[in-house]
């Protein structure tokens, strides 16, 4: 049989990295719009005094490769050496079982020996053992920043973390947060203004609300959004080229699973039952999987970027000795419509499942993302939304996420669980309720604590930039992406600014 020679190689590597012949030759990549986390990740991929090789992780299609894309060309556009700089996607069959080190013989000479480089490994996790590879090249060539991409984020990451010693920075790329999704769309400065009380302020909370339910339905990948063909063919493009991906591909190479339609069959009906909780007894029956296959295969759909799984809590803030009940949320809602249909505006309840969805997929690159709960007690009392301090896991603001504005007839029912929840914890220093079109102040006779009701497309929008805009680079090297005062968010943004 014949072998792939380096003549092979060295054609494919060449039209990978154009740059090195023809350095002007711009990308059309270089031309899309910049994702609001370029320039964090640009900062902490580009940092050559700390010897860290850069991880960036993330679902499909949510603008990896094109990150990657326009950092070679703003490296280039800023003078840097084109011919030291080398990208190569690792799942391209040439480059089969060629080991890392030998990318860096294929690279053509650049100017000066010594001078620094840039080497790129697309979709990373195809190469076992990844990780102990890496972490040799970064301490054998500290002239070279390594930057690596993957799609199983989960994966990734903890072998990041058990084989990284300190040689790895996470970072880690989420769907399109509703903000960006605005933004993309040329909406942003038209239907949202800043606001002295609540921070920002519908335009017009009707058009709001329709962008938001095109949000749902396709919102979380940038190419559906600016691109007319994908969001007319979802099947094709989420479902097919996304979706089906990770479920026969990702998932079965990174675990070795052999009943891949066992697993899609899990995925498709933990989706249709988004922002519901679940339990593995009940999952069990409804779906004839045993609990030990439910168990792992929810875990490896974490890993995959594909759903949230969010614990509960008791009245009391603790967490509950044995896991019994839980909730999923896609980690895209857009996902569902691929899967199904896309909602439509007459369809409250699908929508209101979606909108916690839609709005925990705003905090996924924040690092307090873990200390989000929701409670849950005797008497069918619920709270869907707990921020628990870090330090001595106490909850510092609560909210409910719903897509109605009953609350306007009845202000006491609708608020009833979280008045119970505040009047149990006085560390509690917010409170909000998510309605439809509704926004006002509610104050609560047992606390000084007013209850805050804003629109769920309002909320939505202001998470994803309240979180965003609060980037650090320094986040993705152990620290926290925001702060105690950042994640308070129903402060504005000026202020949130002046307290960090």
């Amino acid at each position: 049989m014949l072998e792939i020679t380096e003549h092979d190689v060295k054609r494919r590597l060449g039209r990978d990295n154009p740059w090195w012949t023809t350095p002007a030759a711009r990308p059309q990549e270089a031309d899309w719009q910049r994702r609001v986390y370029f320039k964090t990740f640009q900062a902490l991929a580009l940092k050559f005094e700390i010897r860290r090789a850069t991880v960036l992780l993330g679902p499909r299609r949510v603008g990896k490769t094109v990150m990657i894309k326009q950092l070679i060309w703003e490296l280039i556009e800023s003078g840097f050496d084109p011919r030291s700089i080398l990208f190569a996607s690792i799942d391209t069959p040439v480059y089969s079982s060629m080991p890392l080190e030998k990318f860096l013989e294929f690279m053509p000479d650049s100017k000066e020996s010594s001078a620094s480089k840039v080497v790129i490994f697309d979709e990373i996790q195809y190469l076992r053992n990844w990780e102990i590879h890496v972490k040799d090249l970064v301490d054998q060539y500290p002239h070279i920043k390594f930057i690596v991409t993957g799609s199983a984020a989960a994966a990734l990451r903890l072998k990041s973390k058990e084989s990284g010693a300190g040689r790895f920075s996470e970072f880690m790329l989420p769907p399109l947060t509703f903000y960006e999704f605005l933004q993309f769309q040329g909406l942003d400065e038209e239907l949202i203004k800043p606001d002295a009380e609540l921070g920002f302020k519908a335009t017009d909370i009707n058009k709001l609300n329709l962008s938001f339910i095109d949000y749902l339905n396709y919102g979380g990948y940038p190419e559906a959004v600016v691109n007319q063909s994908v969001r007319e063919n979802p099947d094709q493009f989420i479902r097919n080229d996304i979706i089906d991906k990770v479920l026969l591909k990702d998932i079965p190479s990174l675990y070795g699973i052999d009943d891949i339609p066992e697993l899609n069959r899990l995925f498709s009906f933990l989706a249709y039952n988004a922002g519901q909780e679940a339990s593995l007894e009940r999952i069990s029956k409804q779906s004839g999987l045993s609990k030990v296959t439910i168990k792992k295969y929810i875990e490896y759909l974490e890993s995959a970027f594909l759903i949230i799984k969010l614990t509960t809590i008791d009245e009391n803030c603790r967490s509950v000795k044995r896991e019994r009940n839980f909730k999923v949320f896609l980690s895209n809602p857009s996902m569902r419509a691929a899967l199904f249909n896309p909602v439509t505006a007459e369809e409250t309840e699908q929508i209101g499942h979606l909108t916690e969805s839609a709005i925990f997929s705003q905090w996924q690159h924040s690092f307090s993302f873990k200390q989000l709960r929701y409670a849950r007690w005797r008497n069918e009392g619920e709270v869907d939304i707990v921020y628990l301090e870090n330090a001595h896991q106490r909850p510092l603001w609560i909210g409910e996420i719903k897509w109605s504005d009953r609350l306007q007839r009845d202000r006491l029912g609708e608020t009833k669980t979280l008045r119970n929840l505040m009047s149990r914890h006085p560390s509690i220093v917010s409170a909000f309720i998510t309605t439809k079109t509704f926004a006002g102040s509610i104050d609560v006779e047992e606390s000084e604590t007013p209850i805050v009701a804003l629109p769920s497309a309002l909320h939505c929008y202001r998470v994803g930039r309240n979180i965003t805009t609060s980037l650090d680079v320094h986040s993705a090297i152990g620290q926290p992406i925001v702060n105690t005062q950042q994640i308070e968010l129903f402060a504005s943004t000026e202020e949130s600014n002046k307290q960090s």
